[in-house]
């Protein structure tokens, strides 16, 4: 299986996509568009930026568990990951982004 990328329709009408690793395990989520052509460009945004290791933001939520975002050069949010407890996992995300980022697979599931 190769990283891929899944566009989904969430329950408000909204779309989103998340980024999968060759491995099957979501990687990134991307914030909610609202329409299917905001998260196609949200995607055609991590394939061009996921490769610039100075727009990730590292992060701890309010429970203290580490996370980051991607960022366009614009400084918006893209997409985050989920919560990891070590700093060596987050990196590993980080880098699993980065190597999975550039992949040209769409899995359009909200046909």
């Amino acid at each position: 299986m190769s990283a891929k990328y899944e566009i989904k329709k969430a329950k408000d009408g909204k779309f989103y996509f998340n980024l999968k690793a060759s491995n099957g395990q979501v990687i990134l989520t991307s914030q909610m568009y609202k329409d299917k052509n905001g998260a196609k460009n949200g995607i055609a945004s991590v394939q061009q930026n996921a490769s610039v290791n100075d727009l990730f933001e590292k992060k701890e939520s309010a429970s203290e568990k580490s996370f980051f975002v991607l960022k366009a050069k614009n400084h918006q949010i893209i997409g985050k990951s989920q919560f990891y407890k070590t700093t060596a996992a987050l990196d590993n995300g980080i880098a699993s982004v980065q190597k999975n980022g550039a992949t040209p697979v769409i899995d359009d599931q909200a046909v």
